[in-house]
């Protein structure tokens, strides 16, 4: 039997009340919730219950939403040693968001979290004709001093113009209204978000002219794609110098292309496929060597080829004129898109022949549309060309064109479709 000295009793002793102490103190951090002010916690949970049901018991499943139990789609940080909401997501983007009720309402308590800069809503507004001001502006007020970042997508049931409180958070530097049904103008005083590095409104039906945008000095993003905006681009974006993005595609504009847009000096993506826009290719695009992706598409444009440097668009890996109105033929100066992978010139009235340097001083092209045009002659290409290419290659549509068949071992695979093979050479091998 094992003899303890009294020093070594007390030492034991000792250890045991210290354990039962620790124990003690993390039952009772446990079960007060850790370090969350109340007003905060309440705050959270009535917000959760709006968007998920009033049968969420928040209090009982998450009595600690930030630390040993964090609730989904809630993301918070320590402020002066106290636990604060930062971030929202609700709807079924992200794994760990929360899921939505039927009729979700967005409850006032939303501006009692002093410290909330993302809120994401995806898909949770799916019955119809729903609204989404169902708070005051001046509560949305009270968050615009911490929110950066408004994220309300694929909301197919919510409807109306777009709220007044939008232009009052002006600490915002992403705003994303995308697909749901809105309506209405923008607003003109849109430009007071000068802070904003995103904004994207697509998918909506928005109607009327697009607003200046003076002021959005900082802005990266402007996708306004896919709505039914009408009238001319506005000259002011052409300010937008730190532009990388601008994405009018899908809506009713029309009138010049800017000269302004030769400003845009980071631009890579400019898309304004499927408008009215006419007047030809300006010359101001060549001036925009950052462009990487230039899709004009489905334009009344009109003009030719000729008048572009297009050397000084050496970044080009996407163009898309296609069913532009254009004339004439395709240049030699085109040869110089050394980085160039698709080339849609379709649907146009484009004639001469088709040069077949392309194939060894466009080492990238991998995708050639000039199908439905005038262009003749026989096609110069090789039979690796035709297998490289294979169905990305569109020549059909242009009746004097055709194809050499002794280039081509096995013209079942290889043939370009849609192009008769060249007669003298039909002739030839009858012979």
């Amino acid at each position: 039997m094992l003899r303890f000295t009294k020093k070594q009793q007390l030492y034991f002793l000792l250890c045991v009340w210290c354990m039962l102490v620790d124990w003690s103190s993390a039952e009772t951090e446990e079960s007060e919730g850790g370090p969350m002010e109340k007003t905060e916690k309440a705050a959270l949970y009535f917000t959760i219950q709006g968007f998920v049901g009033d049968s969420w018991n928040g209090s009982y499943l998450f009595p600690d939403p930030c630390g040993w139990t964090p609730i989904q789609g809630v993301t918070c940080d320590l402020f002066d040693d106290l636990w604060y909401v930062t971030a929202l997501s609700f709807g079924s983007m992200r794994d760990n968001s929360l899921s939505c009720t039927e009729i979700p309402v967005i409850r006032p308590q939303l501006s009692e979290l002093k410290h909330l800069k993302s809120l994401s809503i995806f898909n949770c507004f799916t019955s119809p004709n729903q609204y989404l001001a169902s708070i005051s502006d001046e509560k949305w007020l009270d968050l615009s001093k911490n929110l950066e970042t408004l994220e309300i997508r694929s909301n197919p049931g919510l409807i109306g113009e777009l709220p007044s409180f939008i232009t009052s958070l002006t600490n915002l530097q992403s705003l994303v209204l995308l697909e749901n049904r809105l309506t209405g103008s923008l607003r003109e005083n849109l430009a007071k978000l000068t802070r904003l590095r995103r904004l994207v409104l697509s998918g909506n039906r928005f109607t009327g002219r697009i607003p200046e945008v003076y002021g959005l000095t900082e802005l990266l993003i402007l996708d306004l794609s896919r709505n039914f905006f009408s009238g001319p681009l506005p000259l002011s974006v052409g300010g937008l110098s730190s532009l990388l993005k601008l994405d009018v595609s899908n809506n009713n504009l029309e009138g010049k292309l800017p000269e302004e847009l030769q400003s845009l000096k980071n631009l890579t993506l400019l898309d304004l496929r499927n408008n009215s826009f006419s007047g030809g290719l300006t010359k101001e695009i060549q001036e925009m060597s950052s462009l990487v992706e230039l899709v004009l598409s489905n334009n009344q444009l009109e003009g030719d080829l000729s008048g572009i440097k297009w050397r000084n668009l050496k970044n080009l890996v996407v163009l898309d004129l296609s069913n532009t109105g254009l004339k004439g033929e395709i240049p030699w100066s085109i040869l110089e898109l050394k980085k160039l992978r698709f080339l849609g010139l379709s649907n146009n009235s484009l004639g001469g022949k088709l040069l077949p340097q392309m194939e060894t001083e466009m080492p990238c092209l991998n995708a050639l549309y000039v199908n439905g045009n005038n262009i003749s002659g026989e096609l110069g290409f090789s039979e690796k060309f035709y297998e490289r290419m294979g169905r990305r290659l569109g020549v059909w549509g242009n009746p004097n064109l055709c194809y050499h068949g002794d280039e081509i071992k096995n013209i079942r695979d290889h043939a370009p479709f849609g192009v008769n093979q060249c007669k003298r050479i039909k002739a030839e091998t009858l012979a």
